[in-house]
């Protein structure tokens, strides 16, 4: 074995010869003795401190001790829908695997249980191609979404791929596992600061903090889209993400070019599963939008992460359940959607890097409001806003149900005065809305009741107040101002 010189090779890998090597050459370097030429110059080579050297060396050979150099991977048993069976060695819950096509195509799935000694995968895509004894690659990680401020701007799967048409360059991307831990309870800071959506009914009397998470509830038709493009236009947002779920094909360009338009889109990331798209795909639209809005709070943004709609989410949840035979209970629900609505959820809001405003829009099948998955997000979040059929029959749009909606940290946020100015404006609503029918068929005498009186003269300036035109922007301090001033003079 020759070490004489610093290009030798060594027949057989041994490692103390290699390190007497380093050793020697290193001591060579000190001493001026080793100078190499090039090109016909010598030059002497940068002086290398012997315990950097050392850590160096003992970093590398613990990293290649940890590598795994076996490839895991097993043939596909059964397969029922979406969902595969396949003897798979060395894999967890989560795990991201391919499966190899008859056309050698591969198909992305996740394992998502374990039925004795068979990993049971759901497909992100379709099961086109794949047949009995059909390989299954492991990957040995969890789904992962390339992040960075290139996504500004743009439309993507759940799985990070561009829809829009438009190549994307992810050569400096970050790589972020999608279903990440919620922050620690003690690294959240209390939510003290208001947060402007643009939107006078939410500014003024539903006041938003930034970090909180809200929930929008509505039926089918009453307003949701238009309203969340009137938010991400207006809001003080840094960076807006919306995940689309299971969405009409045609609702996205839709949404993009009249919702936002050019200037949302511009501080705006839309990852979208369409309707048509796999359950679990369609859930994973939440997790990735939720990955790619804690990128940008870890870099110090205030973002605002919008969800159209969760419902849609939890329905997917339902179909990837059953198929793995989880029980159902309410509605056909597994136990397991609601907890992990409660994990997704809560990965949402303030930190001590930045913060994530969310509004988690919930869709209410046949306008009930006992609905289990809106019953679970009520209870999660910090607030809830209410969409209401009759109102919107009114032509009064935003069509939200002020008195039915509450922001829990309105009292937290909000100045004394805007306070009082909402609990007035809020209470003139009721009394107007317990003496409506009287009103309405004539059977109220003017003067019985004098806050009666009050309300009635007041309700066309209030609902004045509450209209807004989508493509009208206000701010939050000229909201609390007219607010203040409309009820300065009111004593109830």
């Amino acid at each position: 074995m020759t070490t004489d010189t610093p290009n030798a090779i060594w027949d057989t890998p041994d490692t103390d010869a290699s390190n007497a090597f380093v050793e020697r050459q290193f001591e060579q370097q000190q001493s001026g003795l080793f100078t190499p030429k090039k090109d016909g110059f010598d030059f002497q080579l940068p002086t290398i401190p012997k315990d950097v050297m050392q850590a160096e060396q003992q970093r590398l050979f613990r990293l290649l001790g940890g590598l795994d150099t076996y490839q895991y991977k097993g043939r596909v048993s059964k397969l029922l829908g979406m969902m595969l069976e396949a003897s798979l060695p060395k894999v967890k819950i989560g795990d991201l695997c391919f499966v190899e096509t008859m056309d050698g195509e591969m198909k992305a799935a996740e394992v998502v249980a374990f039925r004795g000694d068979k990993a049971q995968l759901i497909l992100l895509y379709d099961a086109k191609g794949i047949f009995m004894g059909s390989w299954v690659f492991s990957t040995g990680e969890p789904t992962k979404i390339p992040v960075g401020d290139f996504l500004l701007g743009r439309l993507v799967s759940p799985l990070g791929e561009p829809m829009d048409g438009r190549p994307m360059d992810t050569r400096d991307a970050n790589f972020q596992v999608i279903n990440g831990p919620p922050p620690d309870p003690m690294d959240r800071p209390i939510i003290n600061q208001r947060f402007q959506t643009g939107v006078r009914a939410v500014d003024g009397l539903l006041t938003m903090g930034n970090g909180q998470r809200m929930g929008l509830f509505a039926g089918s038709g009453v307003g949701k889209s238009t309203l969340l493009g009137m938010i991400a236009r207006e809001s003080e947002a840094d960076v807006n993400v919306m995940a689309l779920i299971g969405e009409r094909g045609r609702e996205v360009k839709e949404f993009m070019d009249e919702s936002l338009g050019e200037k949302g889109m511009k501080r705006s990331v839309l990852v979208c599963a369409t309707g048509d798209q796999p359950p679990l795909l369609r859930m994973k639209a939440l997790q990735s939008a939720t990955a790619v809005a804690e990128y940008f709070r870890n870099q110090g943004k205030k973002v605002f992460l919008m969800t159209d709609t969760v419902t849609r989410c939890a329905m997917s949840g339902r179909e990837v359940g059953l198929s793995i035979g989880e029980p159902p209970t309410m509605k056909g629900y597994p136990p397991s959607i609601f907890s992990w609505l409660q994990v997704v959820l809560e990965r949402a809001g303030r930190t001590k890097k930045g913060s994530i405003t969310a509004l988690y829009t919930t869709l209410m099948e046949g306008d009930d409001i006992n609905d289990p998955v809106v019953d679970t997000v009520r209870g999660i979040v910090d607030g809830h806003i209410f969409l209401s059929r009759k109102v919107a029959a009114m032509n009064h749009y935003p069509a939200i149900d002020v008195l039915g909606s509450v922001s829990r940290v309105f009292t937290a946020v909000a100045e004394e005065d805007h306070k009082e100015a909402a609990g007035k404006m809020r209470e003139l609503m009721a009394i107007y809305a317990d003496a409506k029918d009287l009103i309405d068929i004539g059977a109220y005498e003017h003067g019985s009741s004098p806050k009666i009186d009050k309300a009635i003269e007041m309700m066309p300036d209030i609902n004045r107040f509450l209209r807004q035109k989508t493509e009208d922007a206000v701010s939050l301090e000229s909201t609390v101002e007219r607010l203040v001033d409309m009820m300065q003079d009111v004593e109830l």
